[in-house]
């Protein structure tokens, strides 16, 4: 059985999402961010990066234990185990890839950026509020565009990429987005959201995140206690 630490976030879903779709067997293991679980050297030691979600896997590559951080890694590593939702010709799976590496590498930080200054930044600076919204509504835009040419993100049919950029496009007005200025992505999300195992995958841990209101808790996620050497 695989163990997945975790939290009810955007990055977190991703990999409840890819399993349920996958139907392995596993175990959800919260890791409060909130209350700083990600500091602790148990947790470290698997995700040096202090970020969730991480697996441990006791049947990893040849038999022998693995763990992994990065939920893009993760994603990556289960269609490997699996065989599902990464295509094995050359051609189809580099393209499933750089939807995946768009949303690590775009989607996700910019996107969470644009919430934080808008929700959580305890001074509504217009500049960075402006900056990520702006950038928001463009990848919102690049997504559209390619959905207008393309079932799914990465080819013919759903995969990782899909998996992958679903969740963090769910908190879109918190973004500054109004969704049907994007057609396309909006049928794309519609369609996703219909699937049995990503609803299972959303409600995975989802009774346990709050609204977030402590000062305390700002400080954990947002403050001091990020920068700190361990």
């Amino acid at each position: 059985m695989i163990d997945v630490f975790s939290w009810p976030t955007p990055n977190g879903h991703k990999v409840h999402i890819m399993l349920e779709e996958c139907g392995l067997a596993y175990r959800a293991i919260p890791v409060n961010i909130g209350a700083g679980d990600q500091f602790r050297p148990e947790f470290l030691a698997i995700s040096p990066n202090n970020k969730i979600p991480a697996i441990t896997d006791p049947d990893g590559p040849g038999g022998r234990p693995i763990s992994l951080f990065e939920s893009g890694a993760i994603l990556v590593y289960l269609a490997g185990k699996t065989g599902r939702f990464l295509p094995a010709g050359d051609r189809e799976k580099y393209e499933v890839l750089q939807w995946l590496m768009f949303q690590m590498g775009g989607v996700g930080p910019m996107l969470g950026q644009a919430h934080h200054f808008r929700i959580y930044a305890p001074e509504k600076i217009e500049y960075a509020i402006n900056r990520y919204t702006n950038e928001a509504k463009r990848l919102y835009g690049v997504i559209d565009k390619r959905l207008s040419q393309s079932p799914w993100l990465g080819g013919r049919e759903y995969s990782i990429a899909d998996i992958a950029t679903f969740p963090w496009l769910r908190s879109w007005e918190n973004q500054g987005i109004v969704l049907a200025d994007y057609p396309h992505l909006k049928a794309w999300f519609e369609r996703i959201a219909e699937r049995p195992a990503v609803q299972r995958g959303v409600k995975v841990m989802a009774e346990l995140r709050k609204p977030i209101r402590d000062e305390k808790e700002k400080e954990i996620l947002f403050g001091k206690a990020q920068y700190e050497r361990r």
